[in-house]
């Protein structure tokens, strides 16, 4: 067995317990990781698509990482997202991503997105979101969108008045946090995720960071793009979770499946 392979298995990360909406019974299905931090060179989509003959029977879902370009090519998670539309990064071109996408589903495999909505960079500056198009539907972003008061302040403290409202969730301190009462910020999030899921072929979302937004807004989001599978990154003890999954409202939604990872 190839050594990319074990290093993936040792890499695969299993909730203790999850809860999810919308699975047949005794679902069977795994997710793996498909990366680790700065695994740039040994998870390229390259060498993630090489291994699906070795990967697709044992594996129903694999996790990647936010696949956005940040301004770079080198040395990137992308957990500081820039743009939306345009997915050359560190782990190698959009042709290629769409390449491992559709290789992998060819055999059974659907990919997951890392989806990074709590908070986003600016492109030359902290707060200008760039504009961007994509089937006709123009994304644009103003100091509207952004929570006030975001990273304790600093951002209003370098001069970028602010007029969004107040976080739903905890402050993520590095990069702005989207308003997500915004109706502009919400239309903007259901136009990437419809390019997500319909463009380049992902199959659902692993939603990065849900403690930085009230967990209603992930209804709101799956039931506009109604994804596959979805899963929220979200640390804590099980009362918190189990708050969390209800005031995700994704039981009024049996079509849509959620799981929890805590």
């Amino acid at each position: 067995m190839k050594q990319f392979f074990t290093l993936l298995i040792a890499m695969l990360t299993l909730p203790v317990w999850a809860v999810a909406q919308g699975w047949p019974a005794n679902y069977s299905g795994v997710m793996l990781q498909g990366f680790y931090w700065d695994s740039y060179t040994d998870t390229q989509w390259t060498k993630l698509e090489a291994q699906a003959d070795d990967l697709s029977p044992y594996f129903s879902l694999i996790w990647v990482p936010q696949s956005g370009y940040c301004n770079t090519l080198t040395n990137q998670m992308g957990y500081a997202p820039i743009w939306w539309f345009d997915h050359k990064s560190a782990f190698g071109t959009e042709t290629q991503l769409r390449s491992m996408i559709q290789t992998f589903k060819a055999k059974g495999t659907g990919i997951i997105e890392d989806v990074v909505i709590n908070h986003r960079n600016g492109n030359t500056n902290w707060c200008d979101f760039p504009t961007e198009t994509w089937k006709g539907k123009t994304s644009t972003w103003t100091l509207a969108d952004i929570c006030k008061g975001d990273d304790g302040g600093k951002t209003e403290a370098q001069g970028y008045h602010l007029t969004g409202a107040t976080d739903t969730g905890d402050d993520f301190d590095g990069a702005r946090d989207i308003d997500h009462t915004s109706l502009n910020a919400q239309k903007n999030i259901k136009t990437y995720l419809d390019f997500l899921l319909n463009d380049l072929g992902y199959t659902g979302f692993r939603y990065d960071m849900v403690k930085g937004y009230a967990a209603k807004f992930i209804g709101i989001y799956n039931g506009s793009a109604k994804p596959q599978f979805s899963v929220g990154e979200y640390w804590d003890n099980a009362a918190s979770i189990k708050s969390w999954i209800n005031g995700t409202q994704v039981m009024a939604h049996p079509l849509l499946r959620l799981s929890i990872s805590p």
